[in-house]
């Protein structure tokens, strides 16, 4: 099994257009990217796709041009979300995964694509090529928004998508000792934003579940590169 960091930025992405601060200009200079947060699983040769950002088109020629097997959408965000369109005669459009008020409300966005909807009720595991996957509730408000547990062959994987830290106590318990958890962060220790973590609280959050590795994901240009843990684009984990 591997997993791909496709993106690990925030819905602006580094570097911010305009923006002349000290990361971005860096970024540009050197032409490093944090595109917006999506996450590649392949096992078994089948490729899953969780969540399908604005950048996905780069995301996946820099990823050797994969075949999607199938899509998870976390929430109803434009950075999360609508990169689904990029399939449009590309290949056949995979079906899509995800809790029933996500999925209503993107379908609505997608309602001139032929896009074969499969709605999950959260905590209810389903199998996708022999991968257990199951949404989650987390606290982003006021979006409805789930994080996602992915199991195989006894290795779990978490991604909390965007979240406060108040996240509901049975979705904290499937993050407990997870082998690698994927954390938004979206913005440097001291920072109070009301529906994301910080960096801290990131931090945090994945020793106090006991997480074997994690990568801090979502994060904005205020985050300087090469902060520990911080995760980044093409990142590949395998098992």
């Amino acid at each position: 099994m591997i997993l791909t960091l496709l993106g690990t930025g925030d819905a602006i992405g580094t570097p911010k257009i305009g923006c002349g601060c000290e990361t971005c200009r860096a970024a540009a200079a050197s032409g490093r990217t944090r595109l917006r947060t999506s996450l590649l699983l392949e096992a078994g040769g089948r490729h899953i796709l969780i969540d399908s950002s604005p950048d996905l088109r780069q995301q996946l020629l820099r990823a050797c041009s994969p075949h999607i097997d199938a899509v998870l959408w976390t929430h109803g965000h434009y950075d999360h979300f609508v990169g689904y369109g990029e399939f449009y005669r590309v290949q056949e459009m995979p079906p899509v995964y995800a809790p029933p008020p996500v999925m209503e409300y993107c379908l609505q966005f997608f309602h001139f694509l032929p896009l074969p909807p499969h709605p999950v009720e959260a905590y209810t595991p389903f199998d996708l090529f022999g991968v257990s996957c199951t949404f989650f509730p987390v606290n982003h408000p006021p979006v409805y928004t789930a994080g996602i547990l992915l199991e195989h062959d006894g290795t779990r994987i978490a991604y909390t998508s965007d979240t406060r830290l108040d996240i509901p106590e049975k979705s904290r318990d499937l993050l407990c000792g997870v082998d690698l958890l994927l954390i938004d962060g979206i913005a440097p220790a001291g920072y109070s934003i009301h529906k994301h973590m910080n960096y801290a609280d990131a931090v945090g959050l994945a020793e106090s579940v006991g997480a074997r590795d994690y990568r801090v994901v979502h994060m904005s240009h205020m985050v300087p590169f090469g902060m520990p843990k911080a995760g980044y684009d093409m990142e590949c984990f395998r098992w």
